[in-house]
């Protein structure tokens, strides 16, 4: 399993015999390499001997890839994790305050790849996030809450057991502090919100596989913004899953967008019937449905 990239080295640990090896890659996939998360195969010396270094040869099927795009009209992929199961979005009750249409580009991301997601809401002793959670209360998706004193690590290693979680989230919300957390032997560095921007710095710069008590982990660096010029349109709409039935009674060739007449998410903001959100998560549905158009 490839767990880490620098430069042009990459860590592999072995299924036999669990140690780490060093390698380097094959000319053919250098146009196509792996990700953190990939099943590889090796030649060369693979012996845990200082100095060996081995060769990938070969990137095994994958099961799901997570992907983005450098903006919406981007139609680049760029491959961030393989073989993930599961998708943990951090997002701080504030200090940063919290984005909601990022949320939802990390949800799309999550269905495109196939993954499942969830969200972690830190630094909760410093703001209520109960407002801001009430964008997504119509989705069936586990919410856990940390304080930046305290973590349930119970709970969260409940929920991470038997899975590979790859964690996104904006720069400063506290994900590097939840992944040493998690895997005290990771020692990420941690970064502090600067008080004028509201802004964090970016700490953590590569894609690492951490392995914890059943399960793995994989940290990404904090970003700023996540393109989905690669995401297929079908599986943008089933991240709205608050939405999905009342797309689903919307005219054949409904395109969803306001300009659609008889479009049934209209008639379902006019009548309350989805929610006191309900306008604002369609209005986030539309927008990015727009930018990806």
């Amino acid at each position: 399993m490839l767990i880490g990239i620098d430069k042009n080295r990459y860590q592999v640990l072995l299924q036999e015999g669990n140690y780490q090896v060093n390698a380097t890659l094959a000319k053919e996939l250098r146009n196509n390499g792996p990700a953190v998360g990939d099943i590889v195969s090796l030649a060369g010396d693979t012996s845990s001997d200082e100095g060996a270094l081995s060769r990938i040869v070969r990137i095994e099927p994958r099961t799901t890839l997570l992907r983005r795009s450098a903006d919406d009209s981007d139609q680049v992929e760029r491959v961030i994790v393989a073989n993930a199961t599961q998708l943990m979005i951090v997002i701080a009750a504030a200090n940063p305050e919290p984005r909601t249409r990022l949320v939802d580009r990390y949800l799309a991301a999550a269905y495109d790849a196939g993954l499942t997601p969830l969200i972690c809401v830190t630094k909760t002793d410093l703001a209520d996030p109960n407002v801001f959670l009430e964008n997504f209360q119509g989705l069936s998706i586990p919410i856990i809450r940390t304080r930046s004193d305290n973590f349930d690590l119970a709970g969260l290693m409940d929920i991470l057991a038997g899975q590979t979680t790859v964690l996104v989230g904006h720069s400063g919300v506290g994900k590097s502090t939840l992944v040493n957390a998690l895997a005290p032997e990771a020692n990420r560095a941690v970064g502090v919100v600067n008080a004028v921007t509201g802004r964090g710095r970016q700490t953590s710069t590569s894609v690492r596989a951490l392995a914890i008590e059943n399960g793995w982990i994989i940290d990404t660096p904090g970003i700023r913004s996540f393109g989905l010029g690669h995401i297929d349109p079908k599986n943008l709409l089933r991240s709205f899953e608050d939405l999905w039935e009342t797309i689903r009674s919307c005219p054949r060739g409904c395109s969803h967008l306001v300009e659609s007449p008889d479009c049934a998410l209209d008639e379902a903001v006019a009548s309350g019937a989805l929610g006191t959100q309900g306008a604002d998560r369609v209005d986030s549905l539309r927008r990015l449905m727009t930018s990806l158009s």
